[in-house]
């Protein structure tokens, strides 16, 4: 009788900590900063992984001002849109266009910083951004398996 009593206590507690289980919050949450917030940190960061002088700095402040300005401004309209319930699936001609601009831009990243950083700083930005996709894809399939 005991052992029965111990072994639902056991499976009660195992269960009532499964549950609770909460959600942490979001550490790096940048949708509440403005573009040039953004910027400034994502310069920062680079600034102290890649060792940037500072007229690299400045140039790739720049370059991250910009790409967080488009970010800031696709996220607000996509928030409006789905606020506004005007949220469509896009045709396979708008997603073509969407990935091709998309492709396009990195292009030009790519370009743009080979011109700006050294062989070594440009290599380990290259690592850094495989290394950021890669925990991308990995939280994403977290994320699908919750659903």
């Amino acid at each position: 009788m005991k052992k029965a009593i111990i072994v639902m206590m056991l499976l009660v507690g195992v269960t009532t900590i499964a549950q609770e289980r909460k959600e942490r919050p979001n550490r790096g949450n940048m949708k509440d900063l403005t573009a040039e917030q953004i910027a400034t940190l994502q310069t920062k960061k680079m600034t102290l992984a890649l060792d940037l002088s500072s007229k690299q700095q400045t140039q790739i402040q720049a370059i991250n001002l910009e790409q967080a300005t488009i970010r800031k401004a696709k996220m607000t309209e996509r928030k409006e849109a789905r606020e506004n319930g005007e949220r469509k699936k896009p045709t396979s001609e708008e997603r073509y266009a969407m990935q091709n601009e998309r492709l396009d831009a990195q292009i030009a990243l790519k370009s743009e910083m080979k011109s700006i950083l050294s062989d070594e700083q440009y290599n380990k930005w290259e690592k850094m951004r495989h290394h950021k996709k890669k925990r991308g894809e990995e939280k994403g399939k977290k994320n699908a398996k919750r659903k």
